[in-house]
């Protein structure tokens, strides 16, 4: 990328800024050449907003969130200003702006970090032009942790790397090296153990982050944010924990969507069967949904790959929102067929057309493509169409027109109305190849402002504002459709702005390989940081070679604990043709505990789901950071967990960790601890020992055995149901006839002996499962318990106040492999025991709950 840096000089109040006693500072530069405005604010009582713009390099056209109004209510606000200076105090955070030099310059303090100033700009070369754009320049804080920007290549801790701001369609990437992914987040946050900082631009335009990886004896160690076009607005978060940061982070760009609760389930794929003409593909893969039945292996959904909207007469290239009539020839049959073998559909969708594809002309005519201002024709490009590498002319929908929003609008709604239950947007990185082609702009909902009136191009409004306006379309489209029930749209590429109409993505096209899945996990941290939270991967591999039997299997047993678990896959051929899939049940020694694996993810639903609804209500991801509430603990902050890699929290009761090589037996997990207080960790799988908090412990791990180390804090509790695919109870339509939801376990992990008294509570939430959010209603469960060295005593809270009742009328506790306790209600009364589990567990039945008075609708 050239490089033509100006720093513009001479900066002064300006004459309408702000009085002496406010918590903003406006500046302009009295620099002839470079006549730049700069502005600091406080909006919130630990965000402030910086902008950097011109004429010439206006603030964000379209920004990716919300602009932020100012709200300080309740902050216990503090300013001292001075000729050159400016020191806004709120609360615990400090910031002070000097414009004595030649560039501003801003630092922030948090009371109690050591360090101080928590940022800090780097002086006379802190805001700078940059040819068509800007570079933001802050001191690198050494020995700290870096994580962020939504998708980048292993591991977690950014610190010391180069990225590229921008996505791509990255068909087999490392996952330890290519770099750019398929993201597009512009948040960094930088963690210390005592305090954290976050910098985020509100810009759709292509950039790039150096975080430490250059360094200048004059400059010293520095991080700088650069961006293609357009002036800065910039957000700075400061907060106590990541937890902070994220949860501010989503009241600017919105908290995650739910997702249906059946999404949860094990969704299935493979491109080769969609691409099959004999048998035709729709007889395939209803054979497939048979074959799931046969081996007792429950699935809830498939994703349908672009195979059945390929053309049947050549060129065979595939046409978005058409289908393949003798692989399909009643798609809306076929549709109900699979519903009945209870397996839901997920169509992928790419928001391009080849110049065959049957209304491109149609498009063309009406402005839904982009603009080649050389031709002044219809911009063409060559995009992926039939096989692996393949390609042919067209061009990309231009979702700023009203023309390919509405055709784009209307293809999604048809596939609904046709039963298909998600739209898969695939494919939209929008990786066109000039910057300048130009967009219409005419779309009402798009807001422009003056100074972009006259400045079309798609590098300057950024084109991955396509990516968030294509999610919205497909939104909008199953929302008109069908009011009452949440939307469920899968989003490859991502920007802030989609995952306000998106619920889930995934970390794309990966290689089967060991180290692949090893690196994943790492993508899913800094992933939920980002508000990126119905996240996960490929199980197995998109691309590569199959996966073997052990590695297989290690990545199933990897897969049930993150929020997305899906098996899909592409598998080039020698040919280019569609190559094999991979299913569950490819390697007979090893189905049997696939299936028990599977079994225990359908198992875990009620725990996942609720950090689902966690993640809705509070933007807390269910995938953490071993640190994450331990940041005390000196150990989380070593290079072997900031990695990323190799372990990781799944809510706030169980740590999962995982074997990453073949022929491994034992792993070593690290056991955080946040306080003396802390109990220490159960381990979930045979021999079923106890492990002290604050200490690695090496847990077996044999790979057709106990399977990877999963242990649970002690003093914890995790709801379960059913091993099996069971209805919501919002569903209203049953055609597999599925058994109800109506059964409910939770698994609790005392310790040994005697709590003295001390109770342990844990809480989960539960709703109908697919209702939208304007009218879902979320109800709460309480299990408290303590122990004595020969009783275990509950007590159980249902608070169904929101109006959401669970069909569930009475709970069964489960005590840990090896605790031969017997449990009691809080009076003191045994509660009946019940047969054991397949592991051997002992269960008592909790009959009798205590239900919370309705106290009007949510």
């Amino acid at each position: 990328m050239p490089q033509s840096e100006r720093v513009p000089e001479n900066w002064a109040p300006s004459q309408d800024g702000a009085a002496n006693d406010a918590p903003q500072v406006q500046l302009t530069s009295k620099d002839p050449q470079l006549p730049f405005n700069f502005s600091f604010e406080a909006v919130r009582s630990n965000v402030f907003r910086t902008t950097f713009t011109s004429d010439s390099h206006p603030l964000p056209p379209h920004p990716s969130v919300p602009r932020m109004k100012q709200d300080l209510a309740g902050t216990n606000i503090h300013v001292e200003s001075s000729a050159s200076s400016k020191k806004i105090q709120l609360g615990d955070i400090t910031a002070k702006v000097d414009w004595d030099g030649t560039s501003p310059l801003v630092s922030v303090s948090l009371a109690g970090s050591k360090f101080e100033p928590l940022h800090q700009d780097v002086p006379h070369r802190s805001y700078a032009v940059d040819g068509a754009g800007v570079a933001r320049y802050s001191k690198f804080n050494r020995n700290t942790l870096h994580v962020g920007l939504g998708e980048k290549a292993a591991p977690m801790d950014l610190s010391g790397r180069r990225f590229r701001l921008t996505a791509t369609d990255s068909f087999g990437y490392d996952v330890h090296k290519t770099d750019p992914l398929y993201k597009y987040i512009p948040l960094l946050i930088n963690a210390t153990p005592d305090g954290c900082v976050a910098l985020f631009s509100s810009s759709h335009a292509r950039g790039e982050y150096s975080i430490g990886a250059e360094m200048d004896g004059m400059w010293g160690y520095y991080k700088v944010y650069r961006q293609d076009f357009g002036g800065l607005e910039e957000y700075l978060i400061v907060g106590k924990t990541i937890k902070d940061i994220v949860r501010t982070y989503a009241d600017m760009a919105g908290y995650p969507l739910l997702v249906p609760r059946w999404a949860f389930g094990y969704l299935s794929g493979g491109m080769k069967y969609s691409m099959l003409d004999d048998p035709p593909a729709s007889e395939a893969l209803l054979e497939l949904a048979r074959k799931m039945k046969e081996n007792d292996i429950p699935c809830s959904a498939y994703q349908m790959s672009s195979g059945y909207t390929v053309a049947e007469t050549p060129p065979k290239t595939r046409n978005v929102f058409t289908w393949n009539r003798h692989r399909f020839a009643d798609p809306e049959a076929w549709i109900k067929e699979y519903h009945k073998l209870g397996i839901r559909l997920i169509a992928n969708v790419k928001p391009y057309v080849l110049a065959n594809h049957p209304e491109y002309q149609k498009l063309k005519d009406a402005g839904g493509l982009f603009t080649d201002p050389v031709t002044k024709q219809t911009a063409v490009t060559r995009l992926w169409s039939a096989g692996g590498g393949e390609s042919g002319e067209g061009g990309h929908i231009d979702f700023t027109s009203v023309a390919g929003f509405k055709w784009w609008y209307d293809g999604v709604k048809t596939l609904r109305q046709q039963g298909i239950d998600c739209i898969w947007n695939d494919n939209n990185e929008y990786t066109v190849p000039d910057d300048n082609w130009e967009c219409a702009l005419d779309l009402p909902s798009l807001e422009i402002p003056e100074g972009a009136k006259n400045r079309p191009q798609i590098g300057f409004w950024g084109r991955s504002l396509h990516t968030e306006l294509h999610g919205k379309s497909s939104h909008d489209a199953l929302v008109d459709n069908e009011p009452h029930l949440r939307p469920f749209i899968l989003t490859r590429s991502a920007t802030p702005g989609t995952m306000r109409y998106a619920c889930s993505s995934w970390s794309g096209d990966n290689v089967t390989s060991w180290s692949n899945m090893k690196g994943a996990n790492a993508l899913s941290l800094n992933a939920g940081m980002c508000l990126m939270q119905c996240y996960g991967h490929d199980i197995g591999g998109f691309e590569g070679p199959q996966p073997s039997p052990e590695l297989l299997l290690r990545w199933v047993q990897q897969g049930i604990y993150s929020p997305r678990f899906a098996i899909n896959c592409f598998k080039t051929g020698s040919d280019n043709s569609i190559g094999d899939v991979i299913e569950p049940w490819m390697y007979p020694e090893i189905t049997p505990l696939v299936r028990k694996t599977i079994k225990r993810r359908y198992a875990l639903i009620p725990y996942i789901y609720s950090l689902m609804l966690e993640s809705h209500l509070k933007a807390t991801p269910p995938q953490r950071w071993t640190g994450w509430g331990y940041e005390a603990d000196p150990e989380v902050w070593t290079t072997k967990i900031l990695d990323g890699e190799t372990q990781y929290w799944l809510g706030d009761s169980l740590m999962i960790g995982g074997v990453f090589e073949p022929g491994v037996s034992k792993a070593s997990v690290y056991l955080p601890k946040a306080t003396e207080d802390d109990e220490g960790f159960f381990n979930t799988n045979a021999p079923y020992d106890y492990f002290p908090a604050g200490a690695w412990a090496t847990v077996d791990a044999e790979w057709h055995g106990a399977g990877i180390p999963v242990l649970a804090r002690v003093g914890s509790a995790i709801p379960v149901g059913r091993d099996v695919q069971v209805l919501s109870p919002g569903e209203t339509t049953n055609p597999a006839e599925l058994p109800l939801d109506d059964w409910r376990a939770v698994e609790i992990f005392p310790p040994k002996g005697d709590s003295k008294g001390k109770w342990y509570e844990n809480a989960w939430h539960e709703d109908d499962g697919v209702s939208s959010v304007a009218i879902n209603k979320i109800s709460q469960y309480t299990l408290a318990y303590k122990t004595t060295a020969s009783d275990v005593v509950v007590r159980f809270t249902r608070d169904e106040s929101s109006g959401f009742e669970a069909p569930w009328k009475a709970l069964v506790i489960t005590l840990p492999n090896g605790d031969n306790r017997v449990v009691k209600d809080d009076a003191g009364n045994a509660l009946p025991e019940i047969e054991r589990d397949g592991q051997g567990r002992k269960r008592f039945q909790l009959g009798q709950t205590t239900t919370l008075p309705l106290r009007g609708k949510r």
